[in-house]
Protein backbone atom coordinates (compact mmCIF):
# COMPACT_ATOMS: atom_id res chain seq x y z
CA UNK A 1 0.00 0.00 0.00
CA UNK A 2 3.01 2.64 1.25
CA UNK A 3 4.40 3.49 -1.66
CA UNK A 4 7.93 5.27 -1.41
CA UNK A 5 8.32 5.38 -5.64
CA UNK A 6 10.84 6.46 -8.22
CA UNK A 7 9.44 8.13 -10.76
CA UNK A 8 11.55 8.68 -14.08
CA UNK A 9 12.17 11.39 -15.74
CA UNK A 10 13.62 10.29 -19.40
CA UNK A 11 9.90 8.68 -19.41
CA UNK A 12 7.94 9.48 -22.66
CA UNK A 13 5.19 10.48 -20.20
CA UNK A 14 6.90 12.54 -18.20
CA UNK A 15 8.73 14.03 -20.91
CA UNK A 16 5.34 14.73 -22.88
CA UNK A 17 4.05 16.96 -19.61
CA UNK A 18 7.54 18.63 -19.60
CA UNK A 19 6.86 19.52 -23.07
CA UNK A 20 3.57 20.83 -22.27
CA UNK A 21 4.47 23.24 -19.20
CA UNK A 22 6.71 24.95 -21.59
CA UNK A 23 4.84 25.12 -24.45
CA UNK A 24 2.25 27.18 -22.03
CA UNK A 25 4.40 29.52 -21.19
CA UNK A 26 6.16 30.04 -24.59
CA UNK A 27 3.01 29.90 -26.14
CA UNK A 28 3.59 31.13 -29.86
CA UNK A 29 7.02 32.41 -28.99
CA UNK A 30 8.86 34.62 -26.56
CA UNK A 31 8.20 38.25 -27.70
CA UNK A 32 10.35 39.91 -25.30
CA UNK A 33 13.80 37.39 -25.93
CA UNK A 34 13.85 38.15 -29.65
CA UNK A 35 15.70 40.85 -28.24
CA UNK A 36 18.29 39.25 -26.69
CA UNK A 37 21.21 38.12 -29.44
CA UNK A 38 21.12 34.48 -30.20
CA UNK A 39 24.52 33.33 -28.83
CA UNK A 40 25.44 30.61 -26.21
CA UNK A 41 25.39 31.43 -22.34
CA UNK A 42 26.36 29.95 -19.19
CA UNK A 43 23.57 30.18 -16.11
CA UNK A 44 23.50 29.01 -13.10
CA UNK A 45 20.73 28.07 -10.61
CA UNK A 46 21.18 29.28 -6.75
CA UNK A 47 18.85 27.79 -4.17
CA UNK A 48 18.68 31.09 -1.76
CA UNK A 49 17.92 29.67 1.35
CA UNK A 50 18.23 25.94 3.29
CA UNK A 51 15.98 23.34 1.94
CA UNK A 52 15.80 19.85 0.56
CA UNK A 53 16.35 19.99 -3.00
CA UNK A 54 13.74 18.21 -5.08
CA UNK A 55 13.03 18.90 -9.14
CA UNK A 56 16.76 18.67 -10.30
CA UNK A 57 15.85 15.52 -12.48
CA UNK A 58 12.65 17.46 -14.62
CA UNK A 59 14.57 20.92 -14.73
CA UNK A 60 17.56 19.07 -16.36
CA UNK A 61 15.16 17.73 -18.75
CA UNK A 62 13.55 20.84 -19.14
CA UNK A 63 16.75 22.30 -20.25
CA UNK A 64 17.58 19.33 -22.50
CA UNK A 65 14.39 19.50 -24.16
CA UNK A 66 15.60 22.91 -26.03
CA UNK A 67 18.96 21.49 -26.61
CA UNK A 68 20.76 23.11 -23.50
CA UNK A 69 23.11 21.12 -21.05
CA UNK A 70 22.44 21.24 -17.73
CA UNK A 71 25.35 20.19 -15.12
CA UNK A 72 23.54 19.25 -11.70
CA UNK A 73 26.27 20.42 -8.40
CA UNK A 74 23.87 18.66 -5.82
CA UNK A 75 21.15 15.25 -6.09
CA UNK A 76 17.45 15.26 -5.54
CA UNK A 77 17.02 14.76 -1.89
CA UNK A 78 20.42 16.95 -0.59
CA UNK A 79 20.19 19.14 1.73
CA UNK A 80 21.64 22.35 0.93
CA UNK A 81 22.03 25.97 2.81
CA UNK A 82 21.63 29.27 1.58
CA UNK A 83 23.46 30.53 -1.25
CA UNK A 84 24.26 27.24 -3.17
CA UNK A 85 24.29 27.22 -6.51
CA UNK A 86 22.54 23.81 -7.46
CA UNK A 87 22.66 23.79 -11.80
CA UNK A 88 25.25 25.15 -13.99
CA UNK A 89 23.46 25.77 -17.53
CA UNK A 90 24.86 26.55 -20.59
CA UNK A 91 23.49 26.79 -23.86
CA UNK A 92 21.23 29.27 -26.30
CA UNK A 93 20.23 32.19 -25.01
CA UNK A 94 17.15 32.37 -25.92
CA UNK A 95 16.61 29.30 -24.96
CA UNK A 96 17.76 29.59 -21.37
CA UNK A 97 15.49 32.46 -20.88
CA UNK A 98 12.36 30.15 -22.25
CA UNK A 99 13.18 27.47 -19.85
CA UNK A 100 14.10 29.19 -16.61
CA UNK A 101 10.72 30.02 -15.32
CA UNK A 102 9.22 26.66 -15.71
CA UNK A 103 12.11 25.07 -14.47
CA UNK A 104 12.70 27.48 -10.96
CA UNK A 105 8.75 27.03 -10.68
CA UNK A 106 9.20 23.60 -10.51
CA UNK A 107 12.56 23.60 -8.49
CA UNK A 108 10.71 25.87 -5.69
CA UNK A 109 7.64 24.21 -5.50
CA UNK A 110 9.19 20.49 -5.44
CA UNK A 111 11.75 21.94 -3.01
CA UNK A 112 9.07 23.22 -1.16
CA UNK A 113 7.05 20.01 -0.50
CA UNK A 114 10.28 18.00 0.25
CA UNK A 115 11.71 20.93 3.33
CA UNK A 116 8.55 20.67 4.84
CA UNK A 117 8.11 17.11 4.46
CA UNK A 118 11.36 16.96 5.71
CA UNK A 119 10.32 18.70 8.57
CA UNK A 120 7.10 16.91 10.04
CA UNK A 121 9.09 13.31 9.25
CA UNK A 122 11.88 14.33 11.73
CA UNK A 123 9.62 15.91 14.26
CA UNK A 124 7.46 12.86 14.16
CA UNK A 125 10.66 10.15 14.47
CA UNK A 126 11.96 12.12 17.31
CA UNK A 127 9.72 10.55 19.56
CA UNK A 128 8.54 7.70 17.03
CA UNK A 129 10.84 6.18 15.45
CA UNK A 130 8.37 3.71 13.34
CA UNK A 131 5.79 6.27 11.95
CA UNK A 132 5.53 7.15 8.60
CA UNK A 133 4.43 10.57 7.78
CA UNK A 134 2.24 10.38 4.34
CA UNK A 135 0.90 12.67 1.63
CA UNK A 136 -2.46 12.64 0.41
CA UNK A 137 -4.21 13.19 -2.84
CA UNK A 138 -4.54 17.26 -1.89
CA UNK A 139 -2.25 17.82 -4.75
CA UNK A 140 -2.17 20.66 -8.04
CA UNK A 141 -4.30 19.08 -10.50
CA UNK A 142 -1.44 17.89 -13.31
CA UNK A 143 1.23 17.72 -10.34
CA UNK A 144 0.24 14.95 -8.39
CA UNK A 145 3.35 12.49 -9.51
CA UNK A 146 5.80 15.40 -9.35
CA UNK A 147 4.40 16.50 -5.47
CA UNK A 148 4.86 12.77 -4.47
CA UNK A 149 7.98 12.51 -5.90
CA UNK A 150 8.93 15.55 -3.70
CA UNK A 151 7.42 13.86 -0.61
CA UNK A 152 9.21 11.08 -0.84
CA UNK A 153 12.35 13.19 -1.46
CA UNK A 154 11.79 14.49 1.93
CA UNK A 155 11.80 11.33 3.61
CA UNK A 156 7.81 11.13 3.68
CA UNK A 157 5.43 8.22 1.55
CA UNK A 158 3.27 8.73 -1.46
CA UNK A 159 0.49 6.77 -0.12
CA UNK A 160 -2.20 6.39 -3.12
CA UNK A 161 -1.23 8.02 -6.08
CA UNK A 162 -4.97 8.30 -7.30
CA UNK A 163 -8.02 6.36 -7.28
CA UNK A 164 -7.02 3.19 -9.02
CA UNK A 165 -4.05 1.80 -6.90
CA UNK A 166 -5.58 1.22 -3.59
CA UNK A 167 -9.35 1.08 -1.58
CA UNK A 168 -9.91 3.94 0.48
CA UNK A 169 -13.38 3.69 1.58
CA UNK A 170 -14.39 7.49 2.84
CA UNK A 171 -17.50 8.55 4.93
CA UNK A 172 -19.35 9.53 1.72
CA UNK A 173 -18.95 5.99 0.55
CA UNK A 174 -19.80 4.70 3.73
CA UNK A 175 -23.01 7.24 3.77
CA UNK A 176 -24.26 5.73 0.52
CA UNK A 177 -24.17 2.00 0.68
CA UNK A 178 -24.99 2.22 4.80
CA UNK A 179 -22.67 0.90 6.96
CA UNK A 180 -19.01 0.01 7.57
CA UNK A 181 -19.02 -3.71 7.55
CA UNK A 182 -20.83 -3.75 4.27
CA UNK A 183 -18.66 -1.16 2.43
CA UNK A 184 -15.90 -3.74 3.52
CA UNK A 185 -17.47 -6.85 2.46
CA UNK A 186 -18.47 -4.86 -1.01
CA UNK A 187 -14.89 -3.92 -1.84
CA UNK A 188 -13.66 -7.12 -0.67
CA UNK A 189 -16.05 -9.22 -2.89
CA UNK A 190 -15.86 -7.10 -5.86
CA UNK A 191 -11.58 -6.75 -5.99
CA UNK A 192 -10.91 -10.38 -4.24
CA UNK A 193 -7.83 -9.23 -2.44
CA UNK A 194 -6.61 -7.16 -4.89
CA UNK A 195 -6.17 -4.36 -3.47
CA UNK A 196 -5.28 -3.02 0.31
CA UNK A 197 -8.80 -1.68 1.66
CA UNK A 198 -8.64 1.23 4.00
CA UNK A 199 -11.45 2.22 5.64
CA UNK A 200 -11.63 6.19 7.54
CA UNK A 201 -13.81 6.17 10.87
CA UNK A 202 -14.83 8.35 13.27
CA UNK A 203 -15.46 6.27 16.33
CA UNK A 204 -14.35 3.01 18.29
CA UNK A 205 -17.42 1.63 17.11
CA UNK A 206 -16.69 2.33 13.50
CA UNK A 207 -12.55 1.05 13.83
CA UNK A 208 -14.25 -2.21 15.10
CA UNK A 209 -16.31 -3.08 13.06
CA UNK A 210 -13.95 -1.86 9.89
CA UNK A 211 -10.86 -4.75 11.51
CA UNK A 212 -13.45 -7.38 12.27
CA UNK A 213 -14.81 -7.21 9.08
CA UNK A 214 -10.98 -7.38 7.13
CA UNK A 215 -9.96 -3.94 6.32
CA UNK A 216 -6.41 -3.78 5.90
CA UNK A 217 -5.85 -0.06 7.35
CA UNK A 218 -7.95 1.92 9.47
CA UNK A 219 -7.60 5.86 9.57
CA UNK A 220 -8.41 7.86 12.26
CA UNK A 221 -9.83 10.88 10.71
CA UNK A 222 -10.15 14.34 12.28
CA UNK A 223 -10.41 12.40 15.92
CA UNK A 224 -8.42 14.26 18.69
CA UNK A 225 -4.89 12.49 20.65
CA UNK A 226 -7.36 11.52 23.17
CA UNK A 227 -9.87 9.94 21.44
CA UNK A 228 -6.88 8.13 18.99
CA UNK A 229 -5.46 6.88 22.56
CA UNK A 230 -8.45 5.76 23.76
CA UNK A 231 -9.31 3.40 20.30
CA UNK A 232 -5.52 2.30 19.87
CA UNK A 233 -5.64 0.42 23.41
CA UNK A 234 -9.53 -0.56 22.89
CA UNK A 235 -8.13 -2.06 19.66
CA UNK A 236 -5.15 -3.49 21.70
CA UNK A 237 -7.65 -5.27 24.67
CA UNK A 238 -9.83 -6.75 22.00
CA UNK A 239 -6.77 -8.17 20.34
CA UNK A 240 -7.27 -6.17 17.29
CA UNK A 241 -4.39 -4.01 16.99
CA UNK A 242 -2.26 -6.81 15.47
CA UNK A 243 -4.32 -7.13 12.76
CA UNK A 244 -4.69 -3.85 11.32
CA UNK A 245 -2.55 -0.69 10.39
CA UNK A 246 -3.69 2.41 11.71
CA UNK A 247 -3.22 6.04 10.35
CA UNK A 248 -4.28 9.21 11.74
CA UNK A 249 -5.22 12.12 9.79
CA UNK A 250 -7.10 15.53 9.75
CA UNK A 251 -5.86 18.70 11.57
CA UNK A 252 -2.33 17.39 12.21
CA UNK A 253 -0.03 20.49 12.40
CA UNK A 254 2.86 21.27 14.00
CA UNK A 255 2.23 21.97 16.84
CA UNK A 256 0.29 18.69 17.89
CA UNK A 257 2.53 16.06 15.29
CA UNK A 258 4.58 15.26 18.06
CA UNK A 259 1.82 14.33 20.38
CA UNK A 260 0.50 11.93 17.61
CA UNK A 261 3.60 10.23 16.91
CA UNK A 262 3.68 9.00 20.44
CA UNK A 263 0.66 7.06 20.47
CA UNK A 264 0.94 3.65 18.76
CA UNK A 265 0.44 4.64 15.06
CA UNK A 266 1.44 3.00 12.17
CA UNK A 267 1.21 6.21 9.74
CA UNK A 268 0.38 10.23 10.04
CA UNK A 269 -0.60 11.44 6.67
CA UNK A 270 -0.78 15.00 6.42
CA UNK A 271 -2.50 16.80 3.43
CA UNK A 272 -0.43 20.34 4.33
CA UNK A 273 2.95 18.85 3.08
CA UNK A 274 1.93 19.48 -0.24
CA UNK A 275 -1.34 21.97 -0.57
CA UNK A 276 0.59 24.60 2.01
CA UNK A 277 4.26 24.09 1.25
CA UNK A 278 5.79 27.18 1.33
CA UNK A 279 7.91 27.23 -2.60
CA UNK A 280 12.20 27.87 -1.78
CA UNK A 281 13.38 30.89 -3.02
CA UNK A 282 15.87 30.57 -6.16
CA UNK A 283 16.88 32.09 -8.84
CA UNK A 284 18.84 32.22 -12.18
CA UNK A 285 21.53 34.19 -13.42
CA UNK A 286 23.10 34.45 -16.49
CA UNK A 287 26.94 34.45 -16.23
CA UNK A 288 28.33 37.82 -18.25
Amino acid sequence: MLNEGKMDSSSSSLLAKLRGFIEEDVGSGDVTSIIVDDRLVEAEIICKEHAVIAGIEEAVALFNLLNCNAETMVRDGSVVEPDTVIMHIHGNARAVLAVERTALNLLMRMSGIATYTRKYVEMAKSVNPNVKIASTRKTAPGLRLLDKKAVALGGGYMHRLGLYDMVLIKDNHIALIGSVAKAVRLAKELHNSRYRIEVEVRSLEEAIEAVENGADVIMLDNLGVDDVAKIVEELKGRGLRDKVMIEVSGGINEENIIDYARLDVDMISIGRITHSAKAIDMSLEILI
